[in-house]
Formats: C-alpha cells, sequence, structure tokens
C-alpha cells in the first residue's frame, strides 16, 4: 500500500492550487483521508479530513478557502485550495486509514499510511 500526493508548486498569494492524493496497493476499503501539513519549524497539523460517506472538517485557518473532497473509486483525495496566503507555504501531507489485504490473504483493518510530502509554496 503507498500513498502518492501530486499538485503542489509556486503560486502568488491569492492564487489556487489543487493536490491530489491517490491511495493504491491491495485495498478493499478507505476509511478517513486527509490532509496535514508542516510549516517550517513547526509541527505537522490537521488542514482538512473527509470521512468515507462524505463527512468534512477544516481547520480554522482555512475554513472558507480549502476544500477537501475524495473519489472512492478512485481511492483518491483533493484539495482545492483557493485565495492562498503566504502563511499557507508548507509541505502538505496526505493520510488515509484504510482496510487492505496483505501477504497470504491476511486482511489488515483500520491501518494509517501517510505519503510523501509535496510542497506548496505562496508568494507575497
Amino acid at each position: 500500500v503507498q500513498l502518492q500526493a501530486s499538485g503542489g508548486g509556486l503560486v502568488q498569494a491569492g492564487g489556487s492550487l489543487r493536490l491530489s492524493c491517490v491511495a493504491s496497493g491491495n485495498i478493499f476499503r478507505v476509511n478517513d483521508m486527509a490532509w496535514y501539513r508542516r510549516s517550517p519549524g513547526q509541527q505537522r497539523d490537521l488542514v482538512a479530513v473527509i470521512s468515507n460517506g462524505g463527512s468534512t472538517e477544516y481547520a480554522d485557518s482555512v475554513k472558507g478557502r480549502f476544500t477537501i473532497s475524495r473519489d472512492n473509486a478512485k481511492n483518491t483525495v483533493y484539495l482545492q485550495m483557493n485565495s492562498l496566503k503566504p502563511e499557507d507555504t508548507a509541505v502538505y501531507y496526505c493520510n488515509a486509514v484504510l482496510d487492505y489485504i496483505g501477504d497470504m490473504g491476511v486482511e489488515f483493518y483500520n491501518q494509517e499510511y501517510w505519503g510523501e510530502g509535496t510542497q506548496v509554496t505562496v508568494s507575497s
């Protein structure tokens, strides 16, 4: 199982970016999917989370600007980021809690995985 994130880059303040993250492997259910971020010198913080049923939660700092969504058929989570600010500059990480079939057909439930980060830089 792995998570692969994409879509980061450099954008001017007020601009937009869309991050994507695909979960791959012998997965039979993806539960919560989320985006976290880590700014230089800071801890990794939750940005947004979405349940398998589509319920969402956001950090106060991004409410009204960011939208998390998912495509369950593709095991993919998205983060649409609008009205970006320099303080949004960070490495963004996707996170998923999922059920999968491992070696020897053993089933694993509610296992947490992280993707490699993708850099988002917002210039003023």
